[in-house]
Parts: structure tokens; C-alpha cells; sequence
């Protein structure tokens, strides 16, 4: 039987999502937690690998178990295995040609930068921090050259190893909620460190240093080189990922019945 689950963790003690052989991942500790309920060992596929200090409210995973359990005993057994940064928030059975990370149409990011002189005390694992003066009005302006599918290497890490860099952009936002400054992207796939290096040109563009048009040059240059530093992992969240609703996800988890698979990487 395979499973489909969702999870949500706080990234800032893990060393990423792949398991690792020598250090503390997300993935290792939801498949210790699976194989004790299961009562043998299970390997988890996920929709979309995070990096160190990534969070994820919306992360989707899939397992195959002959184990005879319920909804009900796996979730509580699961979350029960779980350290305290990572729970199981939902889980669905679902057929073999379900999977997390082939099957997605979408994913979506959210980067979360606090704004202002002084850098926060309490949540300071889950914000990135610009001190200066940003204008999310230019830096949402900026960001709509992103839409539609684009060769990304302008925003492409080194050790990047996708077999290309195209990759469709469905939304782009950029908001302020008083001092949070909040950028929303969702896309059918993404690249190595392609959020965090977006995000560092917007920075670049919100702090008044370069105009709109370079953020699009720089997209249409394709130079890694030219482009702005990569964010900071911290103010990073996984939020979401959709499938299609024949699977009978959660609402959050299905796409619009008319959206098309994209690049599913």
C-alpha cells in the first residue's frame, strides 16, 4: 500500500531535508518514525529536497508499507517517533501511481524578511533581515519579469544538478505586513538555491541599488555572476506542493483541475 503524507518542520535543526549519514536531517527522522510503526524499515520520497535551516509547512512525502494500520495509529505512532520540530499534519492512502516528487504540478515557497534597524529576538530562525529601507512596491514590480516559463540560470547555484535550468513561474508577490516584507512564488519546479538567489536580486532592487530593468536583464543575461548574493536559508518556508485530485488529498495539497503537469523535478 502507498501512502501519502504531509508534514510540516522547523528546519533550523536539521542539516536539510536528505538523510545524511553524520548529521541530523528531516528525512532520516520521519523514516526512524515510519519504521517503528511499520515494524520494518521504510524509505520516504519527498516533493521537494529543502536546505539547512529551511522550514516547511506544506512538505508532501510518499512511503509503500504492508503494514495493516489505521489513519489514526499511524499518525499518532508516527508523530509520537517524531522530534518536536517535524509532525505529520495529514496522511492518505493512495494508489501506486501516486508520487511526491514526479507527480507535482506545483510547488510553492514563501521568503520572509524582517525590515527594519534592528534584527529580531524572538523568531530569528524563521526571518531573513535587511536593515535598510526596502520598497516591496519596486521589488514586486521587478518580480513580475519572472512569470512564465524562463531559462533560470541567472538564479541558478553552482552544484545545481538538474539536467536543464527551464522552469515555469505561475506567481510572484511581494507584500509588507508592517515590518514583515513577505515574497510568495509558486512554480512547477526550481532550481538549486533558485529562491534564495531571486530573493537576494530583489533585495538588491528594493534597496533602490539597481532599477527594475537590470532584475530583468539579469534574468534574460542568464550570468549567475551578474546577479545578487543568495538570501539566507532562515527565512525560507516550503509552504505547499499540488497534485492532481483524483489522489484525494487534503484541499491545500490538489490543484485546479485544469492545471498541466510541468517540469517535474
Amino acid at each position: 500500500m502507498r501512502y501519502a503524507l504531509g508534514l510540516e518542520y522547523d528546519g533550523a535543526g536539521f542539516f536539510g531535508w536528505q538523510r545524511q549519514s553524520e548529521a541530523a536531517s528531516v528525512q532520516s527522522s520521519v523514516e526512524r518514525a515510519l519504521s517503528v510503526v511499520a515494524d520494518h524499515p521504510l524509505t520516504v520520497i519527498c516533493a521537494g529536497r529543502t536546505d539547512t535551516g529551511v522550514h516547511a509547512r506544506g512538505q508532501v512525502v510518499h512511503f509503500d508499507s504492508a503494514a495493516e494500520r489505521t489513519t489514526r495509529q499511524w499518525m499518532l505512532g508516527i508523530n509520537s517517533n517524531l522530534p518536536a520540530a517535524v509532525r505529520v499534519v495529514w496522511i492518505r492512502p493512495v494508489d501506486d501511481s501516486f508520487h511526491a516528487r514526479f507527480g507535482a504540478y506545483s510547488r510553492s515557497y514563501r521568503y520572509s524578511i524582517m525590515n527594519r534597524w534592528v534584527k529580531p529576538a524572538i523568531g530569528a530562525a524563521y526571518y531573513g533581515w535587511c536593515r535598510e529601507d526596502l520598497d516591496e512596491g519596486r521589488m514586486h514590480v521587478a518580480a513580475q519579469a519572472l512569470l512564465g516559463r524562463h531559462d533560470f540560470s541567472a538564479f541558478r547555484s553552482a552544484g545545481c544538478s538538474a539536467q536543464h535550468a527551464t522552469r515555469e513561474v505561475t506567481a510572484i508577490s511581494v507584500q509588507r505586513r508592517q515590518d514583515l516584507v513577505e515574497i510568495d512564488i509558486t512554480a512547477n519546479a526550481f532550481l538549486y538555491h533558485m529562491v534564495r538567489n531571486i530573493v537576494g536580486s530583489l533585495l538588491t532592487v528594493g534597496r533602490g541599488e539597481q532599477s527594475i530593468q537590470w532584475f530583468s536583464d539579469i534574468l534574460q543575461g542568464r550570468d549567475r555572476k551578474l546577479a545578487g548574493v543568495t538570501a539566507e536559508a532562515q527565512g525560507l518556508c516550503f509552504m505547499q506542493v499540488r497534485y492532481d485530485a483524483k489522489y484525494g488529498l487534503p484541499e491545500q495539497a490538489v490543484a485546479f483541475p485544469f492545471a498541466p503537469p510541468g517540469e517535474r523535478e
